[in-house]
C-alpha cells in the first residue's frame, strides 16, 4: 500500500542518530504491518536496515535474535544438538499467517512489537523464557522478561520512540524438552489458541505458555508435573472464565475449550519424556 501521508524516509547508521522523538514517526523493519493500511498519524519512516544487526548470534549464554531477524532468517536456523527446544522455531514460524515471500520481509521484532494475541514469535519468545532488550530515546537500555512485555490487545510496555534491539534466549530454556499445540478455525488462519509447554527432564517440572487464547501470553509453572487435575485447576486460577479473547478467530468459549485440551494434552505428552 502507498503510504501517502509519508513524506520523509530517515535512513540512520545507528539507532542513536534518532536523538529526539516526536508523533509523526515510526520504526521501519520489515515493514508488514505498516505497509498493509493506511498509517495518517505517520509522516516520517525511519529505516532499520542500515544498522546492520547480525541476525542470530549464538553466545554462552544462549542465543541473541536481532529484532530485525527475518521469519526466514529464524526458520533455517542451524541450532546445537543439545538445543531440543529449538525444533520450536520452525513449528512457530509456520504459525505465522503470512506467505513465504512475507516471511522474507516479515521480522521477529516486528510480529513482538505489533503485540497481538495470535503473534507466534511472542508465543515462542515467553515459552522459552526470553529477555527482550528495549532502546529508549535519551536513556540507558533496559531490559524485559517476554512474558511481561504484551499487556493486551496490541498493547506492550513499549515507550514513544523506544526500540525493541534484541532477544536473548537462555541457553537452559533452549535445552528443555518442547511440546507444542497450535488450532485456528481454518487450515491456514490465525491462531485460535497456541500453547507450548517445556520440560527439565532431570526434575519433572512443567512450564506451560498460553497465547493466542488470551489477551496476553499466560505462562504456569510446576515444580513437579501436575495431575490433569491439579492442571487444569492452575489454568482455572490465572484465567477467568471471561478472559479468554473473543474475536472472528474463535468465541471466548471455544478458545476456552481448546485451552483445557490442548493443555493436557502437553502435560500428557512430556509427562512421557520425564526420565
Amino acid at each position: 500500500m502507498n503510504l501517502n501521508t509519508v513524506t520523509t524516509v530517515l535512513r540512520p547508521e545507528s539507532a542513536h542518530n534518532i536523538r529526539e522523538w516526536r508523533d509523526g514517526y515510526a520504526w521501519l523493519a520489515g515493514g508488514t504491518w505498516l505497509f498493509s493500511e493506511p498509517q495518517l498519524a505517520t509522516d516520517t519512516l525511519i529505516d532499520l536496515e542500515g544498522f546492520g544487526w547480525r541476525a542470530l548470534e549464538i553466545v554462552s549464554s544462549g542465543l541473541e535474535i536481532a529484532s530485525t531477524c527475518s521469519i526466514a532468517e529464524l526458520y533455517r536456523f542451524d541450532a546445537p544438538g543439545e538445543w531440543t527446544a529449538a525444533s520450536l522455531f520452525g513449528a512457530c514460524c509456520n504459525a505465522l499467517l503470512a506467505s513465504f515471500k512475507i516471511w522474507n520481509m516479515a521480522t521477529v521484532g516486528g510480529n513482538i512489537c505489533m503485540s497481538l494475541p495470535a503473534g507466534p514469535m511472542i508465543s515462542l519468545t515467553v515459552a522459552l523464557e526470553g529477555v527482550y532488550v528495549l532502546w529508549p530515546r535519551g536513556a540507558p537500555p533496559r531490559e524485559v522478561a517476554a512474558v511481561d512485555f504484551v499487556t493486551g490487545n496490541h498493547a506492550n510496555l513499549l515507550r514513544p520512540g523506544e526500540l525493541l534491539r534484541s532477544v536473548h534466549l537462555p541457553s537452559r530454556a533452549l535445552r528443555r524438552r518442547a511440546a507444542f499445540r497450535q488450532a485456528s478455525l481454518t487450515n491456514l488462519g490465525r491462531s485460535a489458541a497456541l500453547l507450548i509447554g517445556t520440560l527439565d527432564p532431570a526434575v519433572g517440572d512443567l512450564l506451560l505458555t498460553i497465547t493466542a487464547a488470551t489477551p496476553r501470553p499466560i505462562q504456569l509453572r510446576f515444580a513437579i508435573m501436575p495431575s490433569a487435575e491439579a492442571l487444569r485447576a492452575a489454568i482455572d486460577g490465572s484465567i477467568a472464565a471471561d478472559g479468554y479473547f473473543d474475536d472472528v478467530h474463535g468465541s471466548a468459549e471455544y478458545k476456552r475449550h481448546l485451552t483445557y485440551y490442548m493443555a493436557e494434552e502437553i502435560r500428557a505428552e512430556l509427562a512421557g519424556m520425564w526420565t
